[in-house]
């Protein structure tokens, strides 16, 4: 049996307005180099986040959480930097609409279960 793989990972979030620092989490994105692993999943409440920001464009939002999972499966040019890297540019700190938690580590076997549990306990509440 293979031992467990590190892997890190982050919360992606919406931040309608960037100065009342409020937020919904819409996905998570995990690196799992061991396992040769990079995969970012989203998953939009649009009630909650128009709850928070009833102006907010939802359609943008949307567009811009796609970028998310298409980056980690390679596209455009930051696609074409190493997965390791992708992760690094994706977790950026940035003071816009769409941000991601710290950077958080954990152990797994398997790091497609791992993404499904944390989208499960940090998304899907």
């Amino acid at each position: 049996m293979r031992a467990p793989d590190t892997y890190d990972y982050a919360v992606i979030r919406v931040v309608p307005r960037v100065e009342r620092e409020e937020f919904v989490n819409a996905g998570v994105i995990l690196s799992c180099p061991g396992a040769r692993f990079l995969e970012a999943r989203v998953e939009l409440d649009a009630a909650r986040l128009v709850a928070l920001d009833p102006g907010v464009d939802l359609d943008m939002v949307i567009a811009y959480l796609a970028a998310f999972p298409a980056i980690c499966a390679g596209a455009g040019p930051i696609g074409e930097l190493p997965p390791r890297q992708r992760f690094h540019w994706l977790t950026a700190q940035r003071s816009s609409i769409l941000q991601t938690s710290p950077v958080h580590t954990g152990r797994c076997g398997d790091p497609l279960a791992a993404l499904e549990h944390l989208m499960t306990r940090m998304v899907r509440r």
